[in-house]
């Protein structure tokens, strides 16, 4: 299954369906980041289950170098802060 995030002034927002709980699959990516051989495959179950979010960005987030929030079962990440460099 692959969603497009909705994305609107580089906020990604991450939706939920039924197959696929958003808060609990970055949470569960994120607690898996400090494995470094494992990072690659974190990265590619996110960026396959959200196309169109960049690789930076998931970077950021599952090191937790960008925070995010849950809106009731959306997860909502705010790269504006981010340079063009990163995002």
């Amino acid at each position: 299954m692959s969603s497009s995030p909705t994305v609107q002034n580089k906020v990604y927002r991450l939706g939920s369906s039924p197959l696929v709980h958003a808060p609990g699959i970055i949470a569960w990516a994120i607690s898996g980041y400090w494995n470094e051989p494992d990072r690659q495959q974190l990265r590619r179950v996110i960026t396959g289950t959200w196309s169109g979010i960049p690789v930076d960005v998931v970077d950021k987030v599952l090191s937790k170098e960008l925070p995010y929030s849950v809106d009731d079962e959306t997860v909502v990440i705010d790269a504006s802060a981010l340079t063009q460099v990163d995002a």
